[in-house]
C-alpha cells in the first residue's frame, strides 16, 4: 500500500510547474468547496479544517481561490471524477478544483485531498494525512503543503512557525505560533520581552528585562527561558546562523552599539564592528552563513550594510532614503527586505537585490508597515501593519508585494515577527 507521500510524489512527475515569479505570473483560478464529511465526528471539526485550508491556499499567492457564492455545483457533489460535473466548475472560471474529505478513525481524523484539472476532467493528485482531533489545523496545513509542492516542487510554508511580541498592560510578551498566528504558546511572558527570533531547530531567543537588565534569553520546546547572553549591557537583535551553530547580536555601550558573533550557546563572543559613537544593530545572516546584513548610522543616517560574518570592511547597501532598518535576508539569497521611512514619515517595506542594488517597493499608502521576515522558502513575507484600525497586526504577502492579507491571529498589538521552521 502506498503512503500519502508516495502518492504525491507519483503525481509530481506529471504536473506542470507554476513559476511564481515574473511579470507573466497569474494566480491559478481554483475552486475549493467546503470539505465532504463522512460522519458526525468529522462534521464537528470540519469548519476549523476548512478555515485553515482555505486561508493557506488564499495567502500563498499561487491561487485565486474563487468565491463560493459563485459555485453552481450541488454542495453534496462527490469527490471522485465520475461524480463531478466539471462543466459547472468551468462555468465559474475554475482551472483547478480541490476536493477535501474528512472522516474519523478513533481519536484521529483523516483528511483526503484530491486535485482535478477542470478542462480535462481529470484527477491529477491525491494526498492523504491523519492527525489528532486536537490538531485539525495541522492536518489542513499538511494537505496544503502537498498541493503547494505539487505545483512548485518546493516545500510549502504551512507547517512552519512565527514568533512575535505582543503588547500587554505592563510590557510585552513573546509568543510562538503556527505560521498563520494560530495555536500560540507563550515563551517569554510577564514584563518586557521583545525582539524574538527562531533558530533552525526551533529554538526561540529574545531580549528580556526579567532580571532587571536587557539580556538575551533562549527557550527550546517552550521550556522555561534561560540566559543566553548576560553582559550588563543592552543586548538585542539576536539572529541564528543558517546552520544553527552561531548567533549574531548587538551590544550597546554608551552612545554606540556593536555587532558580535558567538557560538549558539553564547560562548566565545567576538566583536565584528568597531565604530565608536555609532550604532550597529539588527544583524541578519545570508543563507550561506558567510555574510551579515545589519543597520548602521555610521554614514549619518540608519542604512543597511553588508559585511563578512568573520569581520572586516562593511559595504553600504542602501542609498535611497534617510531611515532604513530591520533587514531580513531571503533564504533564497537574492533579496534583503527592510523597513524604510518615506518622505511622509510613514514606514513602508522594500526589498533590495543584493547583487544589483535594485530597490523594489512592496507597500504604500496603507498605514505603517514594518519588520519584514521571509518564510523559510523565501516566497512569502510576514510583517506588521497598522492599516486596519491603527494598531499593528500581523500580515503576509508574496515576496514581490502582492496578495497582502491579514493573518487570523488573535486581536492585539504585534511587533517584531520572525519566521522559522
Amino acid at each position: 500500500m502506498m503512503t500519502p507521500t508516495a502518492i504525491v510524489l507519483i503525481s509530481l512527475a506529471q504536473a506542470p510547474i507554476i513559476e511564481i515569479s515574473g511579470a507573466n505570473f497569474r494566480p491559478l483560478p481554483l475552486a475549493l468547496p467546503a470539505p465532504n464529511v463522512q460522519d458526525d465526528g468529522a462534521r464537528k471539526i470540519a469548519a476549523e479544517f476548512d478555515e485553515a485550508l482555505k486561508f493557506d491556499l488564499t495567502a500563498c499567492g499561487l491561487f485565486q481561490v474563487l468565491d463560493r457564492k459563485s459555485y453552481l455545483s450541488d454542495a453534496k457533489e462527490g469527490v471522485t471524477a465520475s461524480a463531478i460535473n466539471f462543466s459547472n466548475w468551468s462555468n465559474v472560471g475554475a482551472d483547478a478544483l480541490v476536493k477535501a474529505q474528512l472522516s474519523m478513525d478513533g481519536e484521529m481524523v483523516r483528511g483526503d485531498l484530491r486535485l482535478f484539472t477542470v478542462a480535462a476532467g481529470k484527477e491529477e493528485m491525491k494526498a492523504s494525512e491523519s492527525a489528532s482531533t486536537r490538531d485539525v489545523r495541522r492536518l489542513a496545513h499538511k494537505l496544503a503543503n502537498a498541493l503547494y509542492k505539487f505545483y512548485t516542487r518546493e516545500t510549502g510554508p504551512f507547517e512552519t512557525h512565527l514568533v512575535w511580541a505582543r503588547k500587554t498592560a505592563g510590557g510585552k510578551d513573546v509568543w510562538l505560533s503556527d505560521w498563520d498566528g494560530k495555536n500560540a504558546v507563550g515563551i517569554g511572558v510577564n514584563g518586557i520581552n521583545t525582539l524574538p527570533t527562531i533558530g533552525p531547530d526551533g529554538t526561540v531567543a529574545f531580549t528580556s528585562f526579567r532580571s532587571g537588565k536587557p539580556d538575551l534569553y533562549v527557550s527550546k520546546n517552550a521550556a522555561a527561558p534561560r540566559v543566553l547572553v548576560a553582559s550588563g549591557r543592552m543586548a538585542t537583535g539576536v539572529a541564528y546562523s543558517p546552520d544553527g551553530r552561531r548567533i549574531a547580536y548587538s551590544l550597546a555601550d554608551g552612545e554606540s552599539a556593536q555587532i558580535f558573533v558567538a557560538s549558539a550557546d553564547g560562548s566565545s563572543p567576538r566583536q565584528l564592528t568597531n565604530t565608536p559613537f555609532f550604532i550597529n544593530t539588527s544583524p541578519s545572516w545570508s543563507p550561506d552563513g558567510k555574510r551579515l546584513a545589519f543597520v548602521s548610522n555610521r554614514g549619518g543616517t540608519p542604512q543597511v550594510y553588508v559585511m563578512s560574518s568573520e569581520g572586516g570592511e562593511a559595504k553600504r547597501l542602501t542609498f535611497q532614503g534617510n531611515y532604513n532598518q530591520t533587514p531580513d535576508w531571503s533564504p533564497r539569497g537574492d533579496l534583503i527586505a527592510f523597513t524604510a521611512r518615506d518622505e511622509r514619515n510613514a514606514f513602508d517595506l522594500f526589498t533590495i537585490a543584493v547583487d544589483t542594488g535594485k530597490v523594489t517597493r512592496l507597500t504604500q499608502d496603507q498605514g505603517n508597515n514594518e519588520e519584514p521576515t521571509f518564510s523559510p522558502n523565501g516566497r512569502l513575507i510576514a510583517f506588521t501593519s497598522t492599516r486596519n484600525g491603527g494598531v499593528p497586526r500581523l500580515f503576509v504577502m508574496t515576496f514581490d508585494g502582492n496578495n497582502q492579507i491579514e493573518l487570523p491571529a488573535d486581536k492585539g498589538s504585534y511587533s517584531t515577527p520572525d519566521w522559522g521552521p
